[in-house]
């Protein structure tokens, strides 16, 4: 599959869609601190549909590390309940229709189609629906569904993008530190994988 990148330069607007408060920055961090240095132009929409007040405060700490050299950055939360997005689903599809109606993205990034968490699955659904006539780019997230599939794209990124968006996770996101799977090897441990599986 390609996919041109240059064309953040005639548009440059980024649109990045996460169901939880730290979807974006685990499923495309390092990928963001890419696409803003090499398009210093970039402006982010970064729309996260569900989250406390604690977890937004991580994600705003997280998104100023990982978005820091952007143009601007537009960092929304729209209020949903955590796990119940398919009862929501008329409502967060009327939040997408506000997003289209206001926004002209270059490229957008959200979760697989495939992903087995309901949250992820519909904002997938919903962006594809929303956004048909735009580059949109899946991203995946490590998690005990264990849904990892094969990716037909691949980001390359530097060491330096991925040690930024490790430090970026671990020390913005306290509330998930005890978590298990929440730990700089799982981050890197399948950055590793897509690097072997693209010949990096």
């Amino acid at each position: 599959m390609h996919v041109d990148l240059q064309a953040l330069r005639t548009k440059p607007l980024l649109l990045c869609i996460g169901a939880h408060c730290d979807d974006i920055e685990i499923g495309c961090g390092a990928t963001l601190v890419r696409l803003v240095r090499e398009f210093p132009q970039l402006t982010v929409v970064w729309a996260i549909f569900a989250g406390s007040d604690e977890r937004r405060a991580e994600s705003r700490a997280a998104a100023s590390r990982l978005l820091r050299g952007a143009h601007a950055t537009d960092i929304r939360f729209m209020g949903f309940g955590e796990s119940y997005f398919p009862r929501d689903y008329a409502n967060i599809k009327d939040s997408f229709e506000t997003l289209k109606a206001e926004l002209d993205p270059g490229l957008v990034l959200t979760h697989r189609l495939e992903d087995r968490h309901q949250d992820h699955r519909v904002l997938a659904e919903l962006t594809w629906n929303s956004f048909r006539s735009h580059t949109i780019l899946e991203y995946e997230i490590p998690k005990y569904e264990g849904d990892l599939g094969q990716p037909n794209f691949f980001v390359g990124i530097t060491a330096a993008d991925l040690q930024l968006k490790v430090d970026a996770l671990m020390t913005s996101f306290p509330s998930q530190t005890r978590r298990s799977w929440f730990t700089p090897d799982t981050f890197r441990g399948l950055a590793r994988i897509r690097g072997i599986e693209c010949a990096a």
